[in-house]
């Protein structure tokens, strides 16, 4: 306990942002947070790891909270209830995403499009997230959750699901049409499996021999390097790869009228575009930004009825650093979970 009689928890904060290979988050003790008005306080029971951790960690990302806490794909148990809060029980199991808030009266939430909200926050950015024993969340932004899936296996579909999902309607796939996806990490290997559960024709383009067996074990049609032609024209392309040399690679790949749709918060600076080679006969490129609540409720009900799985490996909380450092290296394809490994403070 603090000096002030509060309970203390293990969490993970950005000491200094830079190379993840120079360890720049602390694993420390700190107040267990206590929940606002309209909050929920959650005990973390897995909480995946996601690339936008690494680009908060590392700097890509401008720093939004001093010493924050990552983490923004939990499973978690409600542990108390803020002020106001009527329509969630201690012991709920819930998800906490990305997404944290929004103003609700902009012009870009009236029209349903919260995630250009100007004013929205985001978890293990602008609040601490889910590196930690306990994280909270405002209740009207956390998801109930199906009781036949386990914490491990819901945990990545809280954002790597979810973006993917948003990044799968921005891409504007025609009903069994051919789908490029650049880059096969934890989205892309969920995404993988809804656009297939619809009929779509499925091709990976990744580095990595992991990867690539992985995505021909989902059903994909064929995997090859990220920079290699796909055996056929695409109708749609995503880019899950914070790499900007690969969206000429992409454009070129595109079939007449095609889109491609980078997903990333982050991505590389991208070189000159060929008008005739790349952009020519009414192709397009679009972005992502986060993703509307709405996006995350129909993701979590499509993944119910197909069956989506997330493929993943478990690391103990206290090794979350070693997980952002092997995800960086991509040293495993699918997913990378933390689970508490029982290092409490009193």
């Amino acid at each position: 306990m603090t000096s002030d009689g509060s309970k203390t928890m293990r969490a993970w904060v950005v000491r200094q942002p830079g190379p993840i290979e120079a360890s720049p988050l602390s694993y420390v003790a700190k107040p267990v947070p206590v929940p606002g008005q309209g909050e929920l306080l959650v005990r973390v029971l897995a909480c995946a790891v996601c690339r936008t951790d690494l680009h908060v960690s590392e700097g890509d990302l401008p720093v939004h909270r001093e010493r924050v806490t990552p983490g923004h794909m939990v499973v978690g148990a409600v542990a108390a209830l803020g002020a106001g809060v009527a329509d969630y029980a201690a012991g709920d199991r819930v998800g906490v995403a990305w997404l944290r808030y929004t103003d609700g009266t902009c012009v870009y939430c009236r029209r349903g499009d919260e995630n250009l909200c100007p004013n929205s926050l985001y978890t293990g950015w602008d609040a601490d997230g889910g590196y930690a024993e306990y994280t909270t969340v405002p209740a009207a932004f956390a998801y109930r959750l199906p009781a036949d899936v386990s914490d491990v296996e819901l945990a990545p579909l809280l954002c790597a699901g979810i973006i993917g999902y948003r990044a799968l309607l921005r891409a504007s796939l025609p009903e069994r049409g051919r789908l490029g996806l650049y880059g096969f990490g934890d989205s892309a290997h969920l995404t993988a499996q809804l656009a297939l559960a619809q009929g779509a024709t499925v091709h990976a383009l990744t580095r990595g021999e992991g990867s690539r067996r992985l995505a021909l074990e989902l059903g994909a049609a064929s995997a090859a390097d990220a920079y290699d032609a796909p055996p056929e024209p695409l109708d749609s392309a995503i880019l899950f790869a914070p790499v900007g040399d690969l969206v000429p690679v992409a454009l070129r790949a595109l079939d007449r009228g095609g889109v491609l749709a980078v997903a990333g918060i982050h991505l590389t600076d991208t070189p000159p575009l060929n008008y005739e080679r790349e952009l020519f006969y009414e192709k397009e490129l679009r972005s992502v930004t986060s993703n509307t609540r709405q996006d995350g409720r129909e993701f979590l009900a499509l993944a119910a009825r197909h069956h989506v799985r997330a493929t993943t490996h478990v690391y103990p909380m206290s090794a979350a650093q070693q997980a952002l450092q092997d995800l960086k290296a991509g040293r495993f394809d699918g997913a990378a979970v933390l689970v508490p490994d029982g290092d409490t403070v009193a």
